[in-house]
């Protein structure tokens, strides 16, 4: 159901303390989306997922929290939905 959206690794955000970050148009907001269309993208931040976590569990937990996160937000999920989810 994701077309066109890149997922990628980076080491931290450059202004801002994130652990992930959705760039695009949601789908729900999206009225045409043509072939010239850049990607959406998805970026995960590794060295603050790194930070936060004690051990490699605790860090796969978070990393598929936040790529969740992300994703959803894609889907037109918004973070007040996400909590009230429990995502958050």
């Amino acid at each position: 159901m994701m077309h066109n959206v890149a997922v990628v690794i980076e080491d931290r955000h450059p202004t801002e303390d994130l652990l992930g970050l959705y760039e695009g148009v949601p789908l729900t907001e999206r009225e045409t989306y043509g072939a010239f269309e850049m990607p959406d993208k998805i970026s995960i931040y590794r060295l603050p997922l790194c930070e936060m976590c004690t051990d490699e569990i605790e860090l796969a937990a978070e990393v598929e929290i936040t790529v969740i996160h992300e994703i959803a937000h894609h889907f037109g999920i918004d973070d007040d939905s996400l909590h009230a989810m429990g995502w958050g």
